[in-house]
């Protein structure tokens, strides 16, 4: 298994149209074969970071989630939402390997 984990900058006055955003994702990545854990905001913190996770069996599927997402057109429409109201000022992809019982 392996975990996506996406650290967002976010605009701080654009939290509702990321949220907007991330609730768009979830089941997009549940449909190629994923299983999303959630976005997070941070809480009593800096208020211009959010986070990502979610998990693939392999990298092998991560990666053809991405090469199918492209083509989707409910993908289109969340990286559309995003670049539009430009809630993401960037992000940072790293992949865990989670340690599970």
């Amino acid at each position: 298994m392996i975990t996506c984990y996406l650290k967002y900058t976010i605009d701080p006055y654009k939290v509702k149209e990321f949220e907007e955003y991330g609730k768009m994702w979830m089941p997009l990545v549940e449909k190629y074969g994923g299983k999303h854990h959630g976005y997070f905001l941070l809480h009593e913190s800096a208020n211009n970071i959010a986070v990502a996770l979610f998990s693939f069996k392999s990298l092998a599927d991560y990666e053809k989630y991405r090469i199918q997402s492209i083509n989707d057109l409910d993908c289109k429409e969340a990286y559309l939402l995003a670049y539009n109201s430009k809630c993401i000022i960037n992000y940072e992809r790293n992949f865990l390997k989670p340690i599970l019982n």
